[in-house]
């Protein structure tokens, strides 16, 4: 039997978005009707301990608990057409014309930026950036190994390309990466199903003189979680993991090699503060530091939406744009 947040139907998904400011209750004063604002399933409150601390990117008073409703009063602010309760998606619900969401998982965004680009900061591209910027701290001149080039193994690319990683390996069984993985500064790709019988780690020690600096799993399993902590370097080998493990098992690691120096994290969106990060973010790209543009690979009406998860579960898509009108 399926509990926690995600057991309540039925729910408006969807939590990638930008929209404007259409009404603000009357104790909000961050912002204002005609706001461009990013909605964010993280909550930023920038009061509590953790928000304004630099350790991580939790919020001790709104991120402890995932509920389907507002998160200070556990209340939906939706109905159905029945009058029926319809609950919330991630602190989002970014899949309707309206949504209603708390002044800490929104900020706001300069009238500069282009809209159609402002959805892609709200969640994957940003984890991905973040990670590499943020949790792993890439150097120049390091050595980098990424598990999943999907939307957010391949920010982390574009994340430790801007960082001057002087290699950049991708692993993905999907061959069509290739190019693709190019245009974030992937520089060589690896499918495990052609090593033979060699495991991913020996051949990615192979590339990189003896395990790369910093891997990062993007996927959400268990023994790739594991082969990329193996990949990574004995004596300062780091692992980030971003993907959210699908079954659910534990990750096994060999605690003599963490002796010896080796590291593994995980993180929420990269590691990025929402209110702070995200604005920073925006500027990078309007400064034409950051490739946003390449993410996008198709775009379609809301009455269209079940074709853009078809070319997501295809493989053919990194981010469709959805179109309210």
């Amino acid at each position: 039997m399926s509990t926690g947040p995600f057991a309540f139907f039925p729910m408006i998904f969807g939590h990638e978005a930008v929209g404007v400011v259409e009404s603000v209750e009357e104790q909000v004063e961050e912002f204002q009707e005609g706001d461009m604002v990013v909605p964010v399933f993280r909550p930023n409150c920038r009061e509590c301990r953790d928000c304004k601390s630099q350790k991580g990117n939790g919020c001790s008073i709104f991120g402890g608990e995932l509920v389907p409703a507002m998160p200070r009063d556990k209340t939906s602010r939706f109905k159905g057409m029945n009058g029926e309760t319809l609950y919330h998606f991630l602190s989002v619900s970014s899949f309707s014309e309206y949504t209603v969401v708390d002044v800490v998982n929104v900020v706001k965004i300069s009238p500069e930026f282009p809209v159609d680009k402002a959805c892609l900061l709200s969640c994957g591209i940003s984890t991905g950036i973040g990670a590499a910027w943020k949790v792993a701290d890439i150097e120049e001149g390091s050595t980098v190994a990424i598990f999943g080039l999907g939307t957010v193994g391949l920010a982390v690319a574009e994340g430790a390309r801007l960082r001057g990683a002087s290699k950049i390996i991708g692993v993905d069984l999907n061959q069509e990466k290739i190019e693709i993985g190019k245009q974030f500064g992937v520089t060589e790709f690896i499918n495990p199903t052609t090593c033979g019988e060699k495991r991913i780690s020996e051949v990615i020690k192979e590339k990189t003189d003896g395990g790369a600096d910093y891997c990062f799993e993007c996927i959400g399993l268990a023994s790739l979680m594991e082969d990329a902590f193996n990949s990574s370097r004995v004596n300062w080998g780091k692992t980030v993991i971003l993907g959210l493990e699908m079954h659910r098992t534990p990750l096994p690691v060999n605690t003599s090699l963490l002796l010896r120096g080796r590291s593994v994290t995980g993180c929420l969106f990269g590691g990025l503060k929402p209110k702070s990060d995200i604005p920073f973010l925006a500027q990078k790209y309007l400064h034409k530091e950051l490739n946003l543009d390449g993410f996008i690979t198709h775009e379609v009406g809301f009455g269209d939406i079940n074709k853009a998860f078809d070319l997501l579960l295809e493989g053919k898509s990194l981010r469709c744009i959805i179109r309210m009108d």
